[in-house]
Parts: structure tokens; sequence; C-alpha cells
């Protein structure tokens, strides 16, 4: 299923953002900005708990955010990862951690934060880092270290009013973000009324703009989306699909009503599903069962990319990583979206306790 693995402020509850956040991941995002005032920095002695050098499960110090110094910390990208990490985050905070900034830009404009301007500490991401960024990233003198954190399933969302599109395949999927101006959903399928069709889809700097024309398109250059004469490109705004689809006043009966149709992460329809209706692609719904099983075809990973040199310069972004894999399990299925495998938050672990010289790895 996994084919390639390879500024908001964050001070309200994390629920509530989700719905007022913007949705998978285009460049042109919310960009107000949270910081905290103070310059100096943490140690890795201050990282841990008073406790003694207890661990968590995954071998990491049990982060104590009261125990670790203000000092910056700049994260920006994905929107789908963006209500997850605004959970952690808000968790953070409430037990006495400095406040940082997350930007929803979306997967590439993270990227191009991280890895060409050079302007950010952590970069979140709905789909893995290119071959190009990772170049990008060591023209710069970054080497990026990959932090598996959780799992989406991509969701393509109908209105309740529609009647017909419960069950979509693959293939019908590709015929329908390619219909022309003017397209009818009978054209995807003759067994389907031919309403007028109206689809709502994130923009191209979007991982997971991406992650669906590498699944239902087969990695197409140029995407046929952007071509399609149907589609709305509603950049970071999953509101934008949440309100076009819910309201697109599609009635059986009147085949001049339009029905529409859109894609986000789960987190957004688990947020509006007394508006919305998930669509069972090749038959099977996403949920805890289909997504942990691997039986849903449009199951992704989530991860957030950092550098040992950010950390040597920043201890304080290997304490917070420390504690985002420390807890992300219990806020993630609150948030809408569902663990990673036990071996993938391990080897994240790894990963951050090595590149931060944490005892034990």
């Amino acid at each position: 299923m996994f084919r390639r693995f390879g500024r908001i402020a964050a001070l309200v509850l994390a629920l509530a953002l989700v719905a007022a956040a913007c949705g998978d991941d285009d460049a042109g995002g919310d960009d107000t900005t949270t910081t905290t005032a103070a310059a100096t920095t943490t140690t890795q002695a201050e990282t841990t708990t008073a406790g003694g050098g207890e661990t968590s499960p995954w071998g990491l110090p049990l982060v104590d955010p009261l125990d670790v110094a203000s000092g910056d910390i700049g994260i920006a990208g994905s929107s789908t990862v963006f209500p997850l990490s605004t959970a952690v985050l808000t968790r953070w905070i409430d037990e006495g951690g400095p406040e940082y900034s997350i930007d929803s830009i979306g997967s590439g404009g993270g990227f191009e934060r991280f890895c060409v301007e050079g302007a950010s500490d952590i970069s979140n991401a709905s789909r893995p880092i290119k071959d190009e960024e990772v170049e990008a990233c060591r023209s710069i003198g970054r080497e990026p270290i990959e932090i598996r954190v959780g799992t989406d399933a991509l969701s393509v969302v109908i209105s309740p009013g529609n009647y017909f599109a419960q069950e979509l395949t693959i293939e019908q999927l590709a015929t329908l973000f390619a219909l022309p101006a003017g397209g009818t959903w009978d054209m995807v399928d003759p067994a389907f009324p031919p309403h007028p069709v109206q689809l709502y889809s994130p923009g191209a700097d979007s991982g997971t703009f991406d992650y669906f024309n590498e699944e239902v398109f087969d990695e197409a250059d140029p995407s046929p989306i952007l071509s399609s004469g149907v589609v709305e490109i509603v950049g970071e705004d999953d509101n934008l699909t949440v309100r076009g689809v819910a309201d697109d006043g599609c009635t059986e009966g009147d085949t001049n009503s339009v029905c529409a149709a859109g894609y986000f992460g789960y987190a957004y329809y688990q947020q509006n599903a007394d508006q919305l209706q998930v669509v069972a692609v090749e038959g099977v719904e996403p949920n805890d069962d289909t997504v942990n099983s691997g039986t849903y075809p449009l199951a992704r990973p989530l991860f957030m990319y950092t550098d040992a040199g950010i950390i040597a310069e920043k201890p304080q972004v290997a304490a917070f990583i420390a504690y985002y894999l420390n807890v992300v399990n219990d806020v993630i299925g609150p948030v809408g979206y569902f663990p990673a495998p036990d071996e993938a938050l391990q080897g994240a672990a790894n990963a951050i306790g090595a590149a931060a010289g944490y005892p034990g790895f």
C-alpha cells in the first residue's frame, strides 16, 4: 500500500484547530506565527525528567516540557500533519513547555523552507521526501532525518445528498478527476445519474495531492487533475472542500443538481462526519480495522524531518521530537489518524536518539 515510504498559532485545543486549519498541502496556507521570545536553548541533560534517566518504551528520555529551556523551533509543512503536531504542541504547552510556531504550508512548501531556504527546523510531510529535495537539503549542508509519526487514510468524500457514489474504484476515481468541463457522473459510470460534477482538490505543492496522483494516476506528470474542467484547486483550505461538498445540493430526482466530491486527510472527514459521507474505495471504507489490516487502498504514512546539525545547534528540537514520539499514540486517535506500526515508531526513536546522542542509541 505504501509505495514510496522513503503559522498558525497553536494555542487552542487541537480538535478546534482541525476544523479551522487548512487542508492537505499547498504553499498558500495560513501563515500566522507564534514563537517564543527567549533565545536560549536547552541542554541534553535538561530534556530528561527529574526521575533520573527514565525512558519511554521506545528508549527515549521522558522529556518534561518544564525542564526544556526557552528557545525557538520553526515547524512547517503538511496541513495533514498540522492537526497532529498542533495536538502534541498543545499538550506540550499545557505541561509548561515553550511555545513554538507551526506553519501549514503543504509538504512541498515545507520541504522548500527546510531544504532550500534553510529556514525551518522540522518539516512536516504527508509523503516521503523526494530525491531532488534530499539533494537540495544536502546542498545547504543538511541531511534529512525521517521520523514516522502516524498513518492517515486519505478520504474521498461526498455530500449527504449523494445517493449513488458511496463506492468508487480507483479506475472510477481516475475518470472522475480527469473529467472535462461540463462532465457528468454518468461519464464515470453509465449506471450513475447524469448530475453535473464539481470536484475539490488541494494544490500541486500538497503531499495529499502527490499521494492521490501517485495512487490514482500512477504519478502522471502533469497530473490530469490540473487540467480537469471540473476540479477547483482549494490549496491549503480544506474547509473549502468541506463546504463545497456538503452544500452541493445533490438531490435525487433532479439531475440538474450538482453532486460534488473531494479528498483530504481522514482527520478532516472525522471532524465533519455529520456533514459528509466517506466513499468506500474498491469497496473498503477507511477505519481502524481496514487501515491496520492494510486493506484500505489509500492509507499513507505521516512524517516529520529534521537534521543532526539542527539538533546540535538546538537541542530543544530533539527534546520536542522525543516528547512527540512518546505521546503521539495518546493523541493521534482523537485527532483523527491512526498509529504508525511499532517498528516504524521505534525506527524513528532510534534515528532521533542517535542524532541527539541520547544514552542507549
